[in-house]
């Protein structure tokens, strides 16, 4: 993949509206609308044209704990601590209805791809899963031991992602309603899941301030980020799935390279806990939201060079090939490609938006000494950056390891088990 057309994000605009803490984000299929939830009960609908007023969506009797848009644009689901989900049409009306879901806080409303379908999760520890006609429910999925924070589709919509404070994340067969598989690696709550755009990995964050990356393809840790301090609110995949990016009670977003497997950008613009975040559909934007009560919205630009890579890369993935098992260090030959994608590494762009103009961009002269001094740390960097994912990758081993001998002690205390049965059995009959 080329990285010569590697930007700096951008703060593009500044929404203020809320009176509370912002929970929750998301683009319109066609990046005309953002929709945001708060805990001051209310949803906002934000026109992303200048000079168009937003509206301010009330309905909810409780905070709103999420807001989804349907695939086309036409519905938006939130969820609230009043115990309800409200479909929307995202007009100047506002009209919703509302039926009432759980017996607890929503945490969590997300359509299939196809649109007819809609997952929650609760507080009261189940996933639900609903028909959008008619809001008939289907079916609920009840093994978590604790408060469900949120559940995804994967993009087929045969399988369901949820994460718990029971510390867990749970894979779902949508057909047959069963658990198919339990990840437990983490170490505290799991706030938030979500899969690949590929639907064979998923990503979940920790209030133990990591991030984690599996593939349910073989249930087996593929990546694992502490780059956070504090605990990790939420995440979102570019639609090139090719990047993640994450919010944290650090106050920071950051932007992981998957396929490297590292830091690409850290983003300062929050006061306080950064709560959400999400790309649009295009993935040329993405928003955030925090407890100061505001919503961000930043163009991406980094990601300009992934347009023309973006179906060869989901080919490759759909035909069994696995882009995080090709993880290797950036090559050394090209400065260009060193200076768009290891500098960066090692400076973490530290970007703080606080006082900057909204669209302020970062404009960079360079003689031919700093260009030197640059080549020179950039061959630094680089030999950095490679010891940093071999050990990244050890760890992953290690991690792996461990849960394999955990399974292999089980399988053998099982087969022991068996075999004392089948003695025993022997000794009865021969008596």
């Amino acid at each position: 993949m080329a990285f010569a057309c590697l930007e700096d994000p951008t703060l593009e605009r500044h929404f203020k509206g809320h009176r509370d803490a912002v929970t929750s984000v998301d683009f319109s299929l066609n990046k005309k609308q953002l929709v945001s939830g708060s805990m001051d009960s209310c949803l906002m609908i934000w026109s992303m044209k200048p000079q168009m007023r937003a509206y301010r969506f009330v309905g909810h009797k409780d905070a709103v704990m999420c807001v989804h848009f349907s695939p086309s644009g036409h519905l938006i689901a939130s969820g609230s601590r009043d115990k309800t989900v409200r479909l929307w049409v995202p007009s100047v009306k506002g009209e919703s209805t509302s039926f009432k879901a759980h017996t607890a806080t929503v945490r969590s409303v997300h359509f299939s791809n196809d649109g007819q379908s809609l997952v929650t999760t609760s507080d009261d520890k189940t996933v639900k899963v609903w028909a959008v006609h008619r809001q008939k429910f289907l079916f609920s999925l009840s093994q978590h031991i604790n408060w469900v924070r949120c559940a995804k589709f994967s993009p087929d919509g045969r399988l369901i992602v949820s994460s718990s404070d029971d510390k867990t994340v749970k894979l779902w067969d949508k057909a047959s309603r069963e658990c198919i598989h339990t990840f437990c690696e983490h170490g505290g709550f799991v706030p938030h899941v979500d899969f690949h755009p590929s639907g064979t990995c998923i990503a979940s964050a920790g209030t133990d301030n990591t991030v984690k990356v599996w593939d349910v393809r073989m249930n087996r840790l593929l990546q694992h980020y502490q780059v956070h301090s504090a605990s990790v609110n939420c995440l979102s995949f570019h639609p090139s799935g090719n990047y993640l990016i994450t919010a944290s009670n650090d106050s920071t977003l950051k932007i992981l390279d998957l396929l490297e497997g590292r830091l690409l950008y850290t983003l300062h613009g929050h006061q306080g806990p950064a709560t959400c975040v999400s790309f649009s559909r295009t993935g040329d934007l993405f928003a955030s939201g925090g407890l100061d009560e505001q919503v961000m919205v930043w163009k991406t630009n980094f990601n300009a060079a992934d347009y023309g890579d973006l179906l060869k890369t989901r080919k490759s993935i759909m035909n069994g090939g696995d882009s995080f098992n090709n993880v290797k260090p950036m090559d050394t030959g090209s400065v260009e490609v060193q200076k768009s994608g290891i500098s960066r590494q090692e400076k973490q762009t530290e970007m703080d938006f606080g006082n900057l103009p909204v669209k302020q961009k970062m404009q960079v002269t360079e003689t031919a000494e700093s260009v030197r001094r640059q080549q020179e740390q950039i061959a630094e960097a680089s030999l950095t950056s490679t010891l940093q994912h071999i050990v990244g990758q050890l760890d992953v081993l290690t991690q792996t390891v461990s849960i394999l001998e955990q399974r292999l002690t089980l399988t053998e205390d099982k087969l022991k088990e068996c075999l004392e049965n089948q003695q025993k059995i022997a000794q009865s009959k021969s008596n």
